[in-house]
């Protein structure tokens, strides 16, 4: 784990998040600036700094299965739901910590706007 990265804080209990699910290797947890009405992000315990730097495909698997999971527990799986991973500066990747966002709760028009 990184000392310094804010989701590996929150995977470390050192800040709080509203979590939602967890697994051996993730948590999910509420977005504190959500774009949805369902706004999840879920992340490994292990620090990744970015999909690029995913070497284990069964991970970034669980990591999606995961997200599927939650979308089932919040009610949205049937409406519908998105999953994203931002990669990097030109991707939206604010936070250097491998993490998929699931949004949900109302349409998501693409592209946003």
């Amino acid at each position: 784990m990184s000392e310094n990265c804010l989701f590996c804080r929150i995977v470390r209990g050192e800040i709080p998040a509203t979590i939602v699910a967890t697994t051996d290797d993730a948590i999910a947890f509420r977005d504190i600036d959500p774009k949805a009405p369902v706004h999840v992000l879920v992340v490994p315990r292990e620090h990744i700094r970015s999909l690029n730097d995913a070497t284990d495909p069964s991970l970034v698997g669980r990591l999606v299965a995961l997200a599927t999971d939650v979308a089932r527990k919040e009610g949205v799986a049937e409406s519908g739901y998105r999953v994203v991973f931002n990669t990097n500066e030109h991707g939206g990747q604010t936070v250097h910590h491998l993490h998929a966002h699931l949004l949900a709760g109302r349409p998501l028009n693409w592209p946003p706007g």
